[in-house]
This record gives C-alpha cells, structure tokens and sequence, in this order.
C-alpha cells in the first residue's frame, strides 16, 4: 500500500509543474527524498490513471531527453506535447535543461514537505 502512496504523491508534484517547464526522473525522486527512486517515478507515471490529467509529459530523463520505452507509447507524443508548451528541443532531441528545468520557489517546496508520504 506504501508504493501507492507513492504513485499518489508522484503525480501531486508531477501536477505543480507548470506549462513550458520539465523536471527529472531523479529531481521528482529527490523532492520525495527518495533520491533512488527515479525509475519507481516513471513506473507512476505510466500508471496514472487517464482521469488525474497528470502532465507526465512534463518529466523527461537526466540527460534531458524523452525516454519513453514502453512500447505503449510513442516518444513523439511526449516531444509533441512539450513542443505545444513552447518546449524546444535541439537536433539531437535535447532539451536545454538549464533552460527548461523546473526551479521550484520555497512555497511549493513546503508543499511538498507538507504531502504526508509514505513509510520507507
């Protein structure tokens, strides 16, 4: 029941993200100070249920790249989506993560500090 609690806080910050902005696998692990934790991210995000409206397309990988590999989905639908959020990517499918990286100010810090997470 904990790794639901998980997915559940996963997709709240996924959710603060705003238009036009990306995190990290990792960076949504570490606010959960679950720094280990970025597949266990994605594994939310491919669970989210359709009726959340979760932004997921939002989260990409360290290096600032989709990376999609389920074979549900199709990787162009996440750069589409980023790219309708004035998103741009370079030639090799980069992001400028100093650009496009999600800074969070203190207020949505505490925020987060105030989910009440699950035991680890």
């Amino acid at each position: 029941m904990a790794e639901k609690g998980f997915f559940e806080k996963v997709w709240q910050i996924v959710a603060l993200i705003p238009r036009g902005k990306v995190a990290t696998y990792g960076q949504i692990a570490s606010m959960l100070d679950s720094p280990r934790a970025a597949r266990t991210v994605g594994w939310a995000l491919h669970s989210t249920p359709e009726e959340l409206d979760i932004p997921w397309q939002r989260v990409i990988n360290s290096k600032g790249r989709v990376s999609i590999d389920c074979g549900e989905h199709d990787p162009n639908l996440q750069r589409l989506l980023l790219e309708s959020e004035g998103v741009v990517f370079d030639a090799r499918g980069y992001i400028d993560l100093a650009l496009y990286r999600w800074q969070p100010d203190d207020e949505i810090y505490e925020q987060i500090e105030m989910m009440d997470l699950p035991e680890q």
